[in-house]
């Protein structure tokens, strides 16, 4: 008898782990959306599935061009911003994003459609420009 009651004791937590472990594992899928080339147009990469597999496929300075393979968008980063800069990511198609840093430190653009296209990344301070160079 006791090991009938072990048993389902046993089956019963495992059953209730599970359950919890779906419910906690949908949560944070659930909070992100995903997108795929021209619907990624204008999206947060960092509220999407993008920023999971972005590579970074540009550089100048701390100025960077993210392209995500799965999403197939495209998105500006500078990782040292300064306070007043002017960051802006453009596709091929004239597609373009900007963002403007009101303290300095991390920041990036939306994103633009980089399927079958090439963009890039500039920002523009007091002090000058910089560009990535296309991908």
């Amino acid at each position: 008898m006791r090991s009938i009651a072990r048993k389902t004791i046993t089956a019963g937590a495992t059953l209730v782990l599970a359950m919890s472990g779906a419910v906690l594992a949908a949560g944070p899928a659930s909070a992100a959306t995903n997108c795929y080339a021209s619907g990624c147009n204008g999206l947060d990469p960092a509220a999407t599935t993008c920023a999971d597999d972005a590579v970074t496929v540009s550089t100048s300075g701390s100025l960077e061009l993210r392209y995500s393979p799965s999403c197939r968008a495209a998105w500006g980063r500078d990782r040292y911003s300064v306070p007043g800069e002017l960051l802006t990511v453009t596709n091929s198609a004239g597609q373009s994003y900007g963002v403007s840093s009101p303290s300095g430190g991390p920041l990036w653009t939306r994103m633009v459609n980089d399927a079958d296209l090439t963009s890039q990344a500039k920002d523009t301070t007091a002090n000058g420009w910089e560009r990535t160079g296309s991908y």
